[in-house]
């Protein structure tokens, strides 16, 4: 029972040394307190005799563990984290601690373990806010990892995990980690609809900018991968709408909690709230989304009504660039697609946004990616169809359903759905003929020159009215003041 106690002291006391001097943990100090957390967790998991409490009670037949070991195992957490953070994460020595985490996570699944089954037993000393901690933990250390294995069990893992948290903690901070910790889960395997309701539920948003630096950088990441996932999902406008408030990239990597610009001494603690290296999401995949998403939107508006500032940007630095076939950054093969589809070339934009170097450079990043070209390959054919039928309004009277079936590879099916919706919204005046093979176009329909120049004379007009109120009001001051 000594040895126990030893351990136990000696764990708290390493803890609360480092977390007091803010030092790194030393690698040889690291290893001998993870053995030293790791036999205690195996020692108490398999004696049953081994009771855990915050009193010692000398006249129990049981063995009793005075110590927390909640406490211990959250400290562990956090000086693994600032480990990472303090080593380069090009270093082999990074990958070498990195590898701890396996042994990390084996500690906590074990305790984990334990905690259930005592509670099982109607243990009184395991109270349910100690499960909570220990799933948050549990659930901190997958849910930002791909499930790569057929049945995907690390969902159900954490859907299980969150719905004790939802009925058995109190604590809102630890419902919020858990939330976002379930919603970043299923978006990165592409539960797109059971993640957008989760976040429309909760009602985080309004409620985020009231919570901690951490929780923020948390929140941030969250709806990162919930833009992602609606970008795969097909979901455009959502994708758009979520990454467009993280733009530019230099200020998202800050969001993130992935680099911080320290202006002076003051903010140099808020290097705690970075993350480890292997946590990041890449920046260049965020910015090619949501480029790719403004692309869609704008070049295919009928009003032409600039929504995406970042993008005309980095249009506006391509157009002096009027030969693409040496593309070699990310934004390169978006700017000779964007002019693809300025002319309905779907061919062309297909051939530069999916080839070997953005593969290398963006699409395996995503576990999915592969799976994603079929929705991007679909998405341009109909983007292209739609710039195609308002080029070229005034150069038909009518035109063949089968024959734009044929143009762009589509079905006829998809033909007639994407016309429909055109003329709906009014982005097409035009009709269907009844055997539903010809679109018979309205010739009554203006040319974009005629278009602009209908909105010259709009706001010519507004200009002159608002010149002559103003005129009249100058007369009228004047005349007071003469008289």
């Amino acid at each position: 029972m000594n040895k126990n106690r030893f351990f136990a002291d000696e764990n708290s006391s390493s803890d609360e040394e480092n977390s007091n001097d803010e030092q790194q943990i030393k690698i040889q100090t690291t290893k001998s307190i993870l053995d030293c957390i790791e036999e205690l967790v195996t020692l108490i998991s398999d004696n049953d005799h081994i009771d855990i409490t915050e009193y010692i009670k000398e006249e129990s037949l049981l063995y009793n563990l005075h110590d927390d070991m909640i406490i211990i195992i959250v400290k562990m957490n956090e000086e693994f984290k600032k480990i990472l953070r303090n080593i380069d994460h090009q270093s082999q020595n990074y990958i070498e601690r990195l590898k701890d985490e396996l042994r990390i996570f084996s500690i906590i699944n074990q305790l984990k373990n334990y905690f259930e089954l005592k509670s099982h037993e109607n243990n009184k000393i395991i109270q349910p806010e100690h499960l909570c901690t220990i799933y948050l933990c549990v659930m901190e250390h997958i849910y930002y990892k791909y499930d790569k294995t057929s049945e995907q069990s690390s969902i159900s893992l954490m859907d299980r995990f969150c719905k004790y948290i939802y009925t058995n903690n109190t604590l809102n901070h630890i419902r919020t980690q858990a939330n976002l910790y379930h919603i970043y889960h299923l978006s990165l395997h592409d539960n797109y609809n059971e993640a957008r309701n989760l976040i429309l539920m909760s009602h985080i948003q309004e409620t985020i900018y009231h919570s901690n630096i951490s929780t923020q950088i948390l929140y941030n990441r969250t709806m990162v991968q919930l833009g992602l996932c609606a970008f795969r999902f097909g979901e455009i406008h959502q994708a758009y709408q979520i990454l467009m408030n993280l733009q530019p990239a230099n200020r998202m990597k800050e969001l993130l909690g992935q680099d911080i610009n320290i202006r002076n001494n003051s903010e140099m603690n808020k290097q705690q709230y970075l993350l480890p290296f292997h946590m990041h999401i890449n920046v260049q995949l965020i910015e090619c989304i949501y480029l790719i998403s403004a692309m869609f939107i704008e070049i295919s508006s009928i009003d032409k009504q600039s929504m995406s500032k970042h993008f005309h940007i980095v249009m506006n630095q391509g157009e002096k660039q009027l030969i693409f076939e040496s593309m070699e950054t990310m934004r390169e093969h978006i700017i000779a697609t964007s002019h693809a589809l300025k002319i309905g070339d779907w061919n062309r934009c297909i051939n530069s946004l999916i080839n070997n170097k953005m593969n290398k450079q963006v699409w395996n990043l995503m576990p999915q990616g592969t799976k994603m070209f079929e929705m991007l390959i679909n998405k341009i054919k109909e983007e292209s169809l739609r710039i195609y039928l308002i080029s070229n309004t005034m150069m038909f009277d009518s035109i063949s359903i089968p024959n734009l079936a044929d143009m762009f590879e589509l079905s006829i099916k998809q033909v007639h759905e994407i016309i429909c919706k055109m003329i709906i919204n009014e982005e097409l005046m035009a009709s269907i003929e009844d055997s539903n093979q010809f679109l018979i176009l309205n010739s009554n329909r203006w040319s974009r020159i005629q278009s602009l120049s209908v909105e010259l004379m709009d706001k010519t007009l507004r200009l002159y009215e608002q010149n002559q109120k103003l005129n009249y009001f100058y007369s009228q001051a004047n005349q007071q003041i003469l008289k």
